[in-house]
């Protein structure tokens, strides 16, 4: 793994979001975009070398509205950014992490991404990006 990619926040409302961060970090967010796959659309600011990404429910199956009625807003998930996903997901399966898509699929901002399931992280959602090239 080689960084942080980003640190997911689940949030009701991406508009009220959009301004509460873009007052705590000084800017407003550099990028919107939609992920049809994962049912949210999500806002990101840039943070030092960090983003953080805001993700707000566009569809009542979407994983961020069940997270989101079982646990508020919040922290919802870490993701590392990795060179060769395939060979991640092959080594992380390997040692006894549960992957919950086998097959990466298409995330935003330009990224292949795959998750670990919670319990096998200590409870916590990590999600693994690989640029899109």
């Amino acid at each position: 793994m080689k960084n942080i990619e980003h640190i997911g926040i689940a949030v009701r409302n991406l508009e009220d979001a959009n301004e509460l961060y873009a007052k705590l970090f000084g800017k407003p967010h550099y990028k919107t975009e939609e992920v049809e796959s994962e049912g949210v659309k999500t806002s990101f600011f840039k943070v030092g070398n960090h983003k953080i990404e805001l993700l707000q429910a566009i569809k009542q199956n979407s994983p961020i509205t069940k997270f989101i009625e079982n646990r508020g807003e919040g922290v919802h998930h870490i993701a590392f950014e990795v060179e060769n996903i395939s060979a991640e997901i092959k080594r992380l399966k390997s040692v006894g992490f549960i992957v919950l898509n086998d097959i990466p699929r298409k995330g935003a901002d330009n990224k292949l991404v795959v998750f670990l399931h919670p319990k096998s992280t200590s409870g916590v959602l990590i999600e693994l990006c690989q640029e899109i090239i």
